[in-house]
């Protein structure tokens, strides 16, 4: 042990990773280091939209799953032995609900989005992709063979004349498009019919990321792209730690693709596979949500939270679960989102890089988490610090 005392001690490491320790101090000055803030007061931040996280559902669904004996830990990656009924029964049913040809469960979403665009997009060609995209997508693009370029957020006609562009050029391999279905910081919607056409145009294939409405829009929760599912130019994210309320990413898509990544996909290849504990809770999630009980209950929530945050407030509704309350200066979101939190409700602020420069905000998500007294007191709190 070192008999330094812990000021010394925490001066010594500084020192030796003087380039971290000032990036943090940086980060400080710029009011953007970030910290970890225990759960507390009502739910207004996480992704748990349909209330499953801690539901009695899913509680009884893994006992049930423990008791016939599903392994918690799966023992190696899914080429190994770590190919467990439970993923296969998974994938099975994934397909069928969402009406795709095959899918592949992955240990995250983040996982599987990096995933496809450094696995499936080879040299020579493009992917063009929505400015506002996760950054699991940027992550991917960092490693992919392909050349990636920006289209303007929600905007068809810019990819159109991005692709073009890079066309007339001489550009001639295959196009990827990559936009989400639902934005997880607007909580806009993308144009899919017009994006249909430009890919269309194109011959391109759409990777659309579900993750925000997966379990909550679409027929039977199976998002805003379920018309789409099953054709050979589209594939699709479906995360299963948001509105599922467990973990783990399921990529939906033409079986040949499919089967690419468990060839060629090093993050599927050489990382452990996911618990079949937790495969095997994501298929009674997706017997959950086929149901319309809690969907109806949720939808119901929203739209009264956007009256009461409307007429309280001056907010204009997004009319989905994500309602961003746009303050722009980074100390000024840290402020208000203090306040609240110190009310009582779990608002978090929202700061750049995860938005862009200027548009610091709160990020208030609807989940069934809540009641809707809870939502006009968050109302009342919100228009009371923002006036202070």
């Amino acid at each position: 042990m070192s008999d330094r005392p812990p000021s010394a001690k925490r001066g010594y490491e500084e020192g030796r990773y003087v380039q971290h320790a000032e990036s943090l101090e940086g980060l400080s000055r710029r009011t953007r280091r970030r910290r970890l803030i225990p759960r507390a007061g009502w739910d207004f931040s996480s992704n748990d939209y349909l209330g499953l996280a801690s539901s009695p559902e899913l509680r009884a669904a893994l006992e049930r799953s423990l008791i016939d004996g599903v392994g918690v830990g799966s023992g190696g990656s899914r080429l190994l032995r770590g190919n467990d009924p439970e993923h296969e029964a998974l994938e099975a049913e994934a397909a069928s609900f969402f009406g795709a040809q095959s899918s592949l469960y992955f240990a995250s979403g983040f996982a599987a989005n990096n995933a496809i665009f450094a696995t499936l997009p080879q040299r020579g060609d493009l992917i063009v992709h929505d400015e506002l995209i996760h950054a699991s997508v940027h992550d991917g693009l960092r490693m992919t063979r392909g050349e990636a370029r920006m289209g303007r957020h929600n905007d068809p006609q810019a990819f159109d004349d991005v692709i073009a562009s890079w066309r007339s050029a001489g550009g001639r391999g295959r196009v990827w498009m990559s936009l989400e279905s639902l934005y997880s910081m607007d909580g806009d919607a993308a144009p899919l019919a017009a994006f249909v056409e430009v890919a269309e145009r194109h011959e391109a294939t759409l990777v659309i990321d579900e993750a925000h409405a997966t379990g909550v829009l679409g027929p039977e929760g199976r998002g805003l792209a379920a018309h789409l599912e099953g054709r050979h130019d589209v594939i699709t994210l479906h995360t299963c730690g948001k509105a599922l309320g467990l973990m783990g990413g399921l990529v939906c898509g033409p079986r040949l693709l499919m089967d690419f990544l468990v060839n060629r996909c090093r993050p599927f290849i050489y990382s452990t596979a996911p618990s079949p504990l937790m495969a095997a809770g994501v298929r009674a999630a997706l017997r959950i949500v086929q149901g319309s009980e809690r969907r109806m209950r949720h939808k119901e929530l929203v739209a009264h939270a956007g009256r009461v945050l409307s007429d309280a407030c001056d907010i204009v509704p997004t009319g989905t679960h994500i309602q961003p309350v746009i303050l722009g200066q980074d100390a000024r979101a840290l402020q208000v989102a203090e306040r609240l939190q110190l009310g009582g409700f779990d608002v978090r602020a929202i700061r750049p890089p995860t938005v862009p420069e200027g548009t610091s905000r709160l990020r208030i998500s609807l989940t069934l988490n809540v009641t809707a007294a809870a939502v006009d007191d968050l109302a009342a709190a919100l228009r009371g610090s923002l006036d202070g």
